[in-house]
């Protein structure tokens, strides 16, 4: 079985509910984990030399070019090794923390990781995407269709014509319940909907790991 990259970004530390729910998730895996912070260790925005760098021969690479490959070699061979993924990315004001859109402008190459005369290398791996949030977003609550970042995500990562993953959201909701006053009365579905998640998170954990190893013995 190949690792399974686990990448983190929530600001919050060991309050976040996101890492909590993937702390469930990876106690429940079996196999080697690679775990990349970006909140601790962020890679930086994507600049000019860093572009530049992937149309440039490395013969002629400037020494920001060839700093700035070294960057995308690294966080794309990471993620090409790995055979499953764990991305902790909590709803930030309706999108994805800036951390993450970061990396993802970094991993995100024609011909590497997007395909190009054909499907990407990274098609049909899974991906679970803890996205905790504050407030409700499911139907009939006032944020509904307000929720930028999983439908996104469905997209960058999951579209066949881009990384092509199988994309498998988990959602806890209501995370301000415990700490805003005018959301105390929501705490009973906070916890229901904590709960949820992180019986979703082990039910992955062992379903992704379980087709794994089947996988290789077939």
């Amino acid at each position: 079985m190949t690792y399974l990259l686990r990448i983190d970004t929530s600001a919050s530390g060991e309050a976040s509910v996101s890492r909590q729910v993937a702390d469930t998730f990876t106690a429940a895996w079996p196999g080697d984990i690679v775990r990349r912070d970006l909140a601790m260790d962020p890679v930086g925005h994507l600049d000019a030399a860093g572009i530049q760098a992937r149309t440039t021969p490395a013969d002629q690479h400037t020494p920001d070019q060839h700093a700035a490959a070294g960057l995308q070699d690294e966080l794309v061979e990471e993620f090409l090794g790995a055979g499953a993924y764990l991305f902790a990315v909590p709803l930030y004001n309706y999108a994805m923390p800036s951390v993450f859109k970061a990396w993802l402008d970094h991993v995100m190459i024609v011909g590497r990781t997007i395909g190009l005369a054909g499907p990407a290398p990274s098609t049909g791996r899974p991906a679970v995407v803890v996205s905790a949030r504050g407030g409700g977003y499911g139907p009939g609550a006032p944020q509904h269709g307000k929720d930028f970042l999983i439908p996104a995500l469905e997209t960058i990562l999951g579209d066949p014509g881009l990384m092509a993953l199988d994309v498998r959201p988990i959602t806890p909701e209501l995370t301000y319940a415990p700490t805003v006053p005018s959301l105390r009365h929501l705490l009973p579905q906070h916890r229901l909907s904590l709960e949820e998640a992180h019986a979703q998170a082990r039910r992955q954990a062992v379903e992704i790991a379980g087709r794994a190893a089947t996988s290789l013995t077939t």
